[in-house]
C-alpha cells in the first residue's frame, strides 16, 4: 500500500528526532520531505532512517504502509502542499524565532507548524498571539521511532481546533497525543521527570544513599509499576479502597515530604475526587482488585523480559 497523496509532512532537521520521526511517519504512509541544509547530515540520513526502521519492526509497531522520504536541501515546494511542518532544530530560541517567521510566511494557512522543542514554549518562539493560530509544541520522546507519545502544547493564540487537527494528524501516523489545556514550562514529561531527578539529587547531596542505589531502585521498583500503570493507577492498585484511601493513608507522610523540601502540598477533598473519577472512566467498568490481578500478572511477564535484556547488556 502506498502512501495518501494529501498525507505529506516536512521534517526540518536531520538529526537524530528528525530522522526518526521521518521514518514513523514513512512507515504510516505520509509522503515524507525531510530537509537539512548540512550535506553531511542529509547523506546520513537515508541510513538513519533504516536504522530507525528496523528498531519500529522490533516493537512491531511497522504498518508497512510503504510511505516515501524525500531528502532535500531546501523544502519551498513542499512547504506549499504540506498538512504538517515538524522543526526539529537546535534547541535554540533565535533560531527557532527566525524558522517560524519563515514558516508563517511560506506555508499554506491549513498548514499546522510544530516545534518538538522540549524546553522552548511555542509563545517564546512566535510572540505575537495573533499568528500563534497554527502553532504548537509537539514534544517527542526520546526515542521517538519506538515510544509513541507526543505531547502537544499550544500558545496562549492556539486555536483548538488546530489543537484537535493535530492530534488527529499524529494519531494517524501512530502516535499518542496527550494534550495540555495550557502552556507550562516543561510540558508534563519533563515535568515529572524533573521531580523526581530533582529529588534523586537531593538524596544524594544529603548522604542518604548513592546514585547507583537510585537508579536501582527505580528500574527494579517503580519503573516495572510505572510502565504498565502511572503514578495514579498505581496509587489506586496498591491501596485497598482505592484513590480515595490511598490520599487519606498517604496523604499526610506526602505533605511532609513535600513541605519539608519547601513544597505546597495540597491535596484538597475536591482534587482527590476529581482523580478518582477519572480513574473510575479509565477502568470501564473494571474492578480495582481485577486490575490489580492483570498487573501482578502483567509486572511478573515485564521483569522476565526486562532481565533477559539486562544480561544481554552486560
Amino acid at each position: 500500500m502506498t502512501g495518501e497523496p494529501n498525507k505529506q509532512v516536512v521534517v526540518l532537521g536531520a538529526g537524530f528526532i528528525g530522522v526518526s520521526l521521518a521514518a514513523v511517519f514513512a512507515d504510516a504512509g505520509w509522503h515524507v520531505t525531510l530537509v537539512d541544509p548540512d550535506s553531511k547530515r542529509l547523506n546520513a540520513a537515508a541510513r538513519g532512517i533504516e536504522d530507525q526502521a528496523a528498531a519500529i519492526a522490533l516493537a512491531g509497531l511497522n504498518t508497512n504502509r510503504n510511505g516515501k522520504v524525500e531528502c532535500v536541501a531546501s523544502a519551498e515546494a513542499s512547504l506549499k502542499k504540506c498538512q504538517l511542518v515538524l522543526e526539529c532544530g537546535p534547541e535554540d530560541l533565535a533560531v527557532k524565532q527566525s524558522i517560524f517567521a519563515d514558516l508563517l510566511a511560506s506555508t499554506g494557512p491549513a498548514a499546522i507548524l510544530a516545534t518538538t522543542s522540549s524546553a522552548i514554549p511555542m509563545s517564546q518562539i512566535v510572540p505575537e498571539n495573533e499568528r500563534q493560530s497554527r502553532c504548537l509544541v509537539a514534544h517527542p520522546v526520546n526515542p521517538p521511532a519506538v515510544l509513541r507519545l507526543m505531547e502537544l502544547c499550544p500558545a496562549p493564540g492556539t486555536h483548538q481546533d488546530r489543537v484537535d487537527q493535530a492530534a488527529k494528524l499524529f494519531a494517524e501516523a501512530g502516535f499518542s497525543p496527550a494534550i495540555l489545556a495550557r502552556e507550562v514550562e516543561g510540558f508534563i514529561l519533563n515535568r515529572l521527570q524533573s521531580a523526581v531527578l530533582r529529588e534523586a539529587y537531593r538524596l544524594v547531596d544529603e548522604g542518604v544513599t548513592e546514585p547507583n542505589e537510585i537508579d536501582k531502585v527505580m528500574r527494579l521498583g517503580l519503573g516495572p509499576r510505572w510502565a504498565l500503570s502511572g503514578p495514579f493507577e498505581t496509587a489506586e492498585l496498591n491501596t485497598p479502597g482505592g484513590i480515595v484511601a490511598h490520599a487519606a493513608r498517604m496523604g499526610p507522610a506526602y505533605k511532609r515530604i513535600g513541605e519539608a523540601r519547601g513544597e505546597t502540598v495540597t491535596w484538597s477533598p475536591q482534587l482527590v475526587e476529581r482523580v478518582a473519577r477519572a480513574r473510575d472512566i479509565a477502568r470501564a467498568g473494571r474492578s480495582i482488585p481485577d486490575r490489580a490481578a492483570w498487573r501482578a500478572h502483567a509486572v511478573a511477564k515485564l521483569v522476565a523480559v526486562r532481565d533477559r535484556l539486562m544480561k544481554d547488556r552486560s
